[in-house]
């Protein structure tokens, strides 16, 4: 029951954060059309990807519980790959044309920005995005998910804070070229997030091992289990980011086979790999070594 409580909790939470950061969203584009700041426009691009970053964590908390089905093996946790993937094409999209549009003005030199809306709007938009910082806070420590959403909503924050900055220094010197050297920093912001983002969608798609999964000390690990000979087709790869699965195929001892004690050995490997390498699913197939010679003989 307290599980499926926190499950209700994060998504009560998330919900709301939502809430909030779509409707900062919608009033930061029109505060950006009505005062002509791009950094107000960057600010809300990044709050688009943001959103999407959101909505993708509240789906992760909904998927998550449902079960797997013969078509869906692994469940439906790559859903939120692809919604990272979306993601990091919107915060490359939003880049780019920031800093076309930054790059424009501050060679033009000829963009008038209203200082005063702007500063309103990003401090509406300071004070939403602390709300949701506050909202998000309890359940960051224990989830993942939850995390990678207290992270986004972060981000906006630092993306509000960047356009009061700008909006100040040209209420108090008239240097208009803040707003787009704003707007420059707000992509420099975003570029190195999206860049890790789209790295992270590719490791998973592409089935590579985990960035933070060392295969060898893994594998040192079975060999060093007492009954196990040797370890071969070793493949590590991620469901989702956190997900990892591993497969091998085992050479153990004969005593191993003839003393029962298969089902003992495969709960102590399942159970080193979950303890140690935070890998729920593993599979394992135990050979003895002549099966193991056989394959070898096989793939020659």
């Amino acid at each position: 029951m307290s599980h499926d409580h926190g499950h209700s909790a994060n998504r009560n939470r998330l919900l709301i954060a939502i809430g909030i950061v779509a409707a900062v969203l919608v009033v930061e584009a029109v505060g950006a059309w009505l005062s002509g700041s791009l950094s107000l426009l960057a600010d809300a691009g990044h709050m688009l990807s943001d959103l999407t970053g959101l909505v993708v964590a509240l789906m992760a908390t909904i998927v998550a519980a449902r079960p797997a089905t013969d078509r869906q093996t692994f469940g439906f946790r790559r859903a939120e790959v692809f919604g990272a993937l979306i993601n990091g094409l919107i915060l490359v999209v939003v880049a780019v044309f920031v800093t076309i549009g930054a790059i424009g003005r501050l060679v033009a030199g000829e963009a008038e920005v209203q200082s005063g809306p702007m500063l309103v709007v990003a401090a509406i938009g300071l004070v939403a995005n602390f709300g949701a910082l506050l909202l998000l806070r309890p359940s960051a420590g224990h989830s993942i998910n939850m995390r990678g959403a207290y992270l986004e909503v972060f981000g906006d924050l630092i993306g509000s804070l960047t356009v009061i900055v700008a909006a100040v220094v040209i209420m108090v010197t008239g240097f208009q070229a803040a707003d787009a050297i704003a707007s420059l920093l707000i992509a420099a912001f975003i570029v190195p997030r999206a860049v890790l983002l789209l790295r992270d969608v590719v490791r998973v798609l592409s089935e590579a091992a985990p960035a933070d999964t060392d295969v060898a000390e893994i594998r040192d690990h079975i060999l060093g289990t007492a009954g196990v000979v040797a370890v071969h087709d070793v493949h590590v790869w991620a469901i989702t980011s956190g997900a990892p699965v591993f497969t091998a195929h085992v050479v153990v001892e004969p005593g191993v086979f003839r003393s029962g004690g298969t089902g003992k050995l495969l709960d102590e490997l399942s159970g080193c790999l979950s303890a140690h390498f935070d890998v729920e699913h593993s599979t394992f197939q135990l050979e003895p070594a002549e099966h193991a010679a056989h394959e070898d003989e096989l793939h020659r």
